[in-house]
């Protein structure tokens, strides 16, 4: 028989920091330590069999100390409780109701026997440590229908409903109830004990597998295990079966997360209905395919069946072997899974997972929660739903081993779910989990909003101004009308009319200034209207970070006139991309009520800047009123869907301006976004990036304390230099850089923006780095101030400088983080360009098979791109190309670093060869792209002249290994005057990648080269002018 014992709670406990121990036999188990109340409540359940009906129940409340020392067990006892099974099994149904049991004290000596405490419990005083509120049955069926359910022990509430609805039964009524046992006749008794002894003496060949089985499963706590019976399969559907379900427990609550942490939170566009059907229904095809992807074997479902407790709930067993791993065999598993709730819009199912098989696999299962809820109602009409999926681990009891158990069951799983959730990406649409019906609600709400021109005419013209022109105009209109036209006086002749006082002229004055101010105010709304529509209104293209600027209002907003009233507009910019809002005239608390979208982005913005100016005209300098920055990583969706922003600036601070926004940041494409983020940025690092897990996402994200959206692409360790290196690990994602250390205890960590730095540098060993390189981020001045604690110096400039040294593979982490940071500062064209690139890329590979190979042209389409007569010899021309002082002259100003060339050497008789290398600075290529090029030259045939070839290779610049760019200098003496030259350069691309920016980098390189030759021979012929005399004699080459 089975004895399931459920510990409840205890009350007015002596200390703190309780469990419970539970013993039946040879048979134990414990209940988890609660801490920090001395109140506890446990709801947990366990089952163990029974073979003496003379056995005894001793539930033992122990004192669980952390400070215990290395040897001692760290549990002291409090009190204890023993309860003959048979007292269970004479009461009605073989059930205890909730029973609060006084717990004796350690210190009360010897324990009283169980027949004393039987006849005489009344007449006994006992040393009182508490009490303990515990539901006992037997045989397996917990009759009683008042028993809470365990599923939903979390909370102390329906534990105290049961106690209000019932009353807990005291101790003194199970005894009470225990005297029935003297009714039974002795010699019944005396039997039943006679053939329980020969029982476990006749079957001890056979009993002790199973009572080793028993004990396995009995010692096992499990927060989510029902004491209830198994009935038999369902003869329904799956479906109908569940649909049973909703109309039994649908007022229950869902569970909270497992401790362990979430492995999988994803929104996906489809019901919650139909996404458990593909998750739990009997021989799924998802599971199917998730066993074929992961390598599971000889997995057999059994049928989903009813256990009838208090709260009706479907189980099933799978059985399963896990694949091997490079530290496990292939392994035996089995999954019980529980539906905690089923309402038909919410599901809940808790696994429990043992592995016997593997080492301490009898003292620990792995648990597992999945919740799938509805999700945000969709524009297009269609349902999503919410999944997620937490962990934890329940352990039997304690081990040295705990920490490794939990750290392998971690790893494992989060490899598990990260295949789980590509399979599934693949079935459904995934959808970043935002509210999409408020941001839809309240950007309509915006629109209906709008003012119409009329309306904004009225407003803006019905001043003093205009209305006391209006009524002069009218008034002296009238006045003509009604006057008689005069003979002329003084200086008037016919058809001239002059003012004849005072009066008059002043009159006309005023007249004339007010209908040039009004007419000043016409022009300034007409433009203004014209200035509003490019921006407002216009929906945003293409697929990935979709940033949505609602533009409501502002308040006390600066102004220049003596009015106090501005005409102010905002701009907005991110990511090089601006949004420009309309016009408000003559207003100091402007109402905008605009929407404002930017274009979809291929990574997340991390910051958005806004400013606000005062409208003087199209072709005014506008005045900046007041700025401000927004950081998305330092706010939370929730605080951007409703802010007001305080603008920065002497006049926005001495005025207290505030603009009122809503922001909504939206990833249109789910997952797919990143993948192809991440797959663009394996071309700029040089190495494969992966898609990093929900869980591990989830844990950087809480490190650093950043928005959901924010995802890891890389992680190094490495130490930070300060006064004292400080071990730690180097996080890289699409927003940020940030540094992690834990010593001791203290916490070290620290992020900035991608944008903040200024410039990357890399240091050569040295004795103070112990022999590794060092990688020093310089930010810009007065950013990164939140992270000035983990700067090891601050230069002249005041730019904050972090030194990390001793990563693993200092190159991989140099290119990785040079990479990134490279990627952030392209302009938008340039990034539309990487992103736009073919996945499959037609290869041609070029051989070279001998240095002639280097010059073949045939496939270059070489074109005149420059061609003149110059009024210098061929000597001095070619001056350009003997690496003296001439050349070094002509490179240096015209922008490259580092030049160095090597000597001509002889390849061929009358045919020479060079190499040279050298970096183009920042104003020449914002990539600073290293140049290695190869220069071959040759007289012709008369000797009058020369034919130079170069190639010209270049690198960390996009799509540099796409190319080859080759030149030929054909220069030659002029025939017609002594003294001058003719110089023809012909350029021509050969390219060894296909690309579709084909024609667009040719038509780039070919204007700017075009224009660099015709910078460069002109400084040729100018350094030339001055160095040589006039009458300089031409000498042959």
């Amino acid at each position: 028989m089975r004895l399931y014992v459920y510990v409840l709670e205890g009350r007015d406990l002596c200390v703190e920091d309780c469990c419970v121990k539970i013993q039946v036999g040879k048979f134990k188990s414990k209940t988890r330590v609660l801490r920090g109340s001395r109140n506890p409540v446990w709801n947990e359940e366990f089952a163990f069999r029974v073979h003496d009906m003379g056995d005894v129940l001793i539930i033992s409340v122990l004192h669980h100390d952390n400070d215990s020392g290395f040897f001692n067990s760290g549990n002291e006892l409090v009190g204890r409780v023993r309860v003959p099974v048979s007292a269970v099994l004479a009461k009605e149904n073989h059930s205890l109701p909730p029973t609060w049991f006084s717990l004796e004290g350690p210190r009360s000596g010897k324990f009283i026997s169980k027949e004393y405490v039987l006849f005489h419990i009344h007449e006994i005083e006992l040393p009182q440590a508490g009490k303990i509120l515990l539901t006992i049955s037997l045989h397996g069926s917990a009759q009683d229908t008042t028993i809470d359910h365990p599923l939903y022990a979390h909370s102390s509430v329906k534990t105290r409903d049961l106690k209000e609805r019932e009353g807990p039964v005291e101790s003194q009524d199970v005894v009470s109830s225990t005297t029935s046992t003297r009714k039974v006749p002795e010699g019944k008794q005396l039997m039943k004990a006679i053939a329980s002894r020969l029982e476990k003496l006749l079957g001890k060949n056979e009993e002790p597998s199973k009572m080793d089985d028993s004990s396995e499963t009995s010692s096992i706590p499990s927060d989510y295990e029902d004491c209830i019976e198994e009935q038999p399969p369902l003869s329904c559907s799956f479906q109908e079966t569940i649909e049973m379900m909703q109309s039994r427990n649908s007022e229950q609550e869902m569970p909270e997360n497992l401790q362990g942490g979430i492995l999988l939170d994803q929104t996906y566009i489809v019901s919650s209905k139909d996404l458990n059907m593909l998750l739990f229904a009997p021989n799924s095809q998802f599971r199917q395919g998730l066993a074929e992807l992961q390598g599971t074997t000889n997995m057999k479902e059994g049928p989903w069946t009813w256990k009838s407790g208090d709260l009706s709930c479907l189980t099933r067993v799978v059985n399963y072997t896990q694949a091997a791993t490079k530290l496990v065999k292939a392994v035996e598993a089995t999954e019980e899974q529980t539906y905690i709730k089923a309402d038909g819009r919410e599901f809940a199912v808790f696994v429990s997972v043992s592995t016997p098989d593997v080492p301490y696999g009898n003292s620990f299962k792995v648990e597992l929660l999945y919740k799938i809820m509805p999700g945000p109602e969709l524009s297009s009409g269609e349902e999503s739903s919410r999944l997620i999926v937490s962990w934890g681990m329940s352990f039997s009891q304690n081990t040295i081993m705990k920490g490794m158990i939990e750290g392998g069951a971690r790893q494992g799983l989060k490899e598990s779910f990260d295949q789980f959730a590509n399979l599934l990406a693949q079935k459904f649409k995934t959808l970043y989990p935002i509210d999409s019906l408020d941001k839809d609600q309240m950007l309509a709400t915006l629109e209906t909003e709008q003012q119409s021109d009329w309306e904004l005419a009225i407003k803006y013209f019905w001043n003093f101004t205009v209305v006391s022109t209006f009524f002069m105009v009218i008034y002296i209109l009238a006045h003509i009308l009604l006057s008689v036209p005069g003979e002329p006086q003084g200086l008037e002749f016919s058809g001239l009319d002059l003012p004849d006082s005072i009066c008059e002229l002043i009159t006309c004055g005023i007249l004339v200034i007010q209908l040039e101010h009004v007419y000043a105010m016409i022009l300034h709304f007409v433009q203004a209207r014209f200035q509003r529509g490019s921006d407002h209104g216009v929906k945003a293209h293409g697929d990935g970070w979709v940033l949505t600027v609602a533009l409501i209002e502002g308040i006390n907003v600066a102004s220049l006139d003596s009015t106090g009233l501005s005409d102010p507009y905002v701009v907005f910019t991110c990511n090089g991309r601006t949004r420009t809002s309309s016009v408000k005239l003559q207003t100091h608390d402007p109402q905008w009520n605009e929407i404002l979208e930017f274009d979809a982005m291929e990574e997340p913005p991390a910051v958005l800047d806004v400013e606000v100016f005062d409208f003087d005209g199209p072709f005014d300098e506008a005045t900046s009123l007041g700025h401000a920055e927004i950081n998305f990583l330092k706010h939370t969706s929730t605080e951007l869907a409703d802010m007001w922003v305080s603008l920065e600036g002497k006049l926005a601070l001495s005025s207290q301006s505030k603009l009122h926004l809503r922001i909504f940041l939206d990833n249109n494409n789910g997952v797919e976004t990143i993948k192809e983020y991440l797959a663009k940025m394996e071309k700029e690092v040089g190495k494969k990036l992966t898609l990093r897990s929900p869980h591990r996402n989830s844990t950087f994200q809480k490190l650093f304390g950043l928005p959901p959206e924010e995802f890891l692409i890389s992680d190094f360790t490495c130490y930070l230099k300060r006064k004292m290196p400080l071990q730690g690990r180097l996080f890289l994602s699409a927003r940020i850089v940030g540094f992690y250390a834990n010593l001791f205890g203290h916490k070290t960590k620290f992020f900035f923006l991608w944008e903040d730095i200024d410039d990357i540098q890399v240091h050569p060993p040295s004795l103070s780095s112990v022999g590794s390189p060092l990688l020093v981020i310089i930010l810009r001045k007065g950013r990164g101030l939140d992270a000035r604690h983990g700067a090891k110096s601050q230069d002249e400039e005041g730019r904050l400088r972090f030194y990390f040294q001793s990563f693993v593979s200092f190159n991989v982490a140099s290119r990785t983080i040079m990479g990134l940071w490279r990627t952030r500062t392209l302009t938008p064209e340039q990034k539309t360009q990487i992103a736009e690139e073919q996945q499959d890329e037609d290869v041609s590979s070029l051989i070279l098979e001998d240095p002639g190979s280097v010059f073949n042209v045939e496939n270059a389409n070489m074109a005149k791109v420059y061609s003149a007569e110059l009024p210098i010899d061929i000597k001095s021309l070619m001056e350009m190309f003997d690496g003296g002082n001439l050349e070094h002259r002509i490179v240096e100003k015209s922008g490259y670093l580092n030049y160095m060339a090597t000597d001509w050497e002889t390849v061929k008789p009358d045919l020479y060869e060079r190499r040279l290398c050298f970096r183009f600075n920042r104003h020449v290529s914002v990539f600073g792209g290293e140049v290695t090029c190869t220069q071959q030259k040759s007289p012709i045939g008369n000797d009058n002249g020369w034919i130079l070839k170069e190639v010209m290779t270049l690198q960390d610049i996009p799509f540099g290994d796409h190319f080859r760019i080759h030149f030929r200098y054909q220069m030659e003496s002029s025939g017609l005057a002594s003294g001058k030259c003719r110089c023809d350069v012909y350029m021509g691309i050969l390219w060894l990648k296909s690309t579709v920016f084909q024609q667009r980098i040719t038509r780039n390189i070919t204007q700017k080269f075009t224009s660099r030759l015709k910078e460069i021979i002109e400084l040729v012929e100018k350094e030339a002018l001055l160095n040589c005399p006039q009458d300089t004699e031409i000498v042959p080459p």
